[in-house]
């Protein structure tokens, strides 16, 4: 009787306290009643499956000696060989210095641009001008980088504007982009011309969900417009930039090869070879994919471990974190 007693005792527990029962009943009853939602998630999720986590079981190819005609399997063995190959390169602290120069230039000056220009755009109350600036700034992200590329060599050949307007003041004409000293300003300032616009667009959505009353409340306390802005605009969108701050560390090491390649020769490796460069003609150009796959998972290795690390001193700073 005791024990009939502590069944029922048990059992109307876990009907009063659902949360208790397996994830996988608690997933199930989810699914039931949220289908909608789970089958909009659906095509993103098998996008992610087939295109960014299947492929990961090719990076076995990085521990051995892959041949295309063995196939992966087939192929023999190589250990940590092509990773100790890398870090004994000549290249590699070339390569290393290369990366995180334009990486952490990116981040200093490329990064605060849009803030910058946000925090702008929300002070016009011209709504013909901000709606036709905001047009001419987003212009330059559906132009395709190739076209980007072009302008770019165009504006900083010998005969280009740039030079012209250099050669005013009586600068010597010279094409910028076969000087290595060059190569990192012209890449992080064609970043930030052409990037700036589209890239605040998070951060105008960010300024519209903050309150009114905020500012109302500061009005009322004397504070101008910069003190509104130190006070209540940039606490408002923090959040926001400390995520987007966390993501661009994740891809610090991970700078956009198209571009450089687009734009570097032989004449700049000096300060224009980066990591992702170097992956593409050791992979695609000298066919050394074991090599190239080292390399890259070696960059992916240290990205993650930058990610972690900044988002764990987020955390601890208690100003939000990706989880």
């Amino acid at each position: 009787m005791a024990t009939d007693v502590k069944n029922i005792t048990k059992r109307e527990k876990r009907k009063a306290s659902p949360d208790k029962k397996p994830w996988i009943v608690r997933f199930g009853r989810d699914i039931k009643m949220h289908k909608g939602a789970y089958m909009l998630a659906l095509p993103v999720i098998l996008f992610y499956i087939l295109f960014c986590y299947k492929p990961m079981g090719g990076l076995i190819i990085a521990f051995k000696n892959y041949a295309p005609i063995k196939g992966i399997w087939g192929s023999s063995w190589a250990g940590f060989s092509h990773f100790e190959d890398f870090l004994t390169n000549p290249y590699f602290w070339r390569l290393m210095k290369n990366t995180l120069t334009i990486s952490i230039s990116s981040l200093i000056f490329s990064f605060p641009a849009p803030i910058i220009l946000a925090l702008l755009l929300n002070e016009v109350r011209n709504k013909l001008f901000l709606r036709g600036s905001q047009m001419i700034m987003y212009l330059p992200h559906f132009i395709s980088l190739v076209v980007i590329c072009g302008m770019v060599i165009q504006f900083t050949g010998s005969d280009g504007i740039i030079n012209d307007f250099l050669a005013i003041f009586g600068v010597e004409r010279k094409s910028f982009l076969n000087y290595p000293e060059y190569f990192v300003p012209v890449y992080i300032i064609s970043d930030i011309w052409a990037g700036i616009g589209w890239g605040s667009i998070i951060y105008m959505a960010a300024l519209t969900g903050i309150d009114s009353s905020l500012y109302e409340a500061a009005v009322i306390d004397g504070a101008g417009r910069w003190k509104q802005t130190i006070y209540v605009t940039l606490p408002g969108i923090l959040p926001t930039i400390i995520v987007m701050f966390l993501m661009r560390v994740g891809q610090l090491l991970s700078v956009g090869y198209e571009k450089i390649i687009l734009l570097y020769n032989p004449l700049t490796y000096e300060t224009a070879d980066i990591i992702s460069t170097y992956v593409y003609r050791k992979g695609l150009l000298e066919q050394s994919y074991s090599f190239s796959s080292a390399v890259g998972l070696f960059n992916s290795i240290i990205s993650f471990i930058l990610l972690t690390f900044a988002n764990g001193m987020s955390k601890r700073l208690g100003e939000g974190s990706l989880w």
